[in-house]
């Protein structure tokens, strides 16, 4: 897997497809979640793009401080259901923090974590904040990284 780092505007057509595709599988059919995921937000984001022989296969969108939450964050992480054996999720959330400081030079990170991804991100050095809430009926809870 190759991963690049765009702007929305450097997004092709294909690209923004493709990602947005991704995230419909993901968190519409196979989580069974009816919710607005074109929310308006991509045009602030920067997109972590996983590339498997030129196709979407992980992805993330990261935002600076102040532009979600109070600290930098990452939101929208997905892996393609037939490509998670190959562990992709650590590949782009690593590639989601260096872009993270290299974009935006910081290193605390918030996050809004499905429940059962909690150990997930504990490997990432994402710990616990706050307690657990529901969000478009999914638990979730805040979790930092510093």
């Amino acid at each position: 897997m190759t991963i690049e780092v765009k702007t929305f505007d450097e997004l092709n057509t294909k690209e923004l497809y493709d990602l947005l595709q991704l995230r419909s599988e993901v968190f519409v059919v196979e989580q069974d979640c009816v919710y607005q995921d074109i929310d308006g937000k991509d045009q602030k984001a920067l997109h972590v793009i996983g590339f498997k022989n030129e196709n979407v296969v992980a992805y993330t969108r990261i935002f600076k401080p102040g532009d979600y939450f109070e600290y930098a964050s990452i939101g929208r992480v997905v892996v393609s259901q037939k490509e998670r054996k190959h562990k992709y999720g650590y590949d782009i959330m690593k590639a989601s923090v260096e872009a993270i400081k290299t974009n935006y030079n910081v290193t605390v990170i918030k996050i809004s974590a499905q429940t059962y991804l909690k150990r997930f991100y504990n490997n990432l050095e994402f710990f616990e904040v706050g307690e657990e809430y529901l969000e478009d009926g999914i638990p979730h809870i805040g979790m930092v990284r510093d």
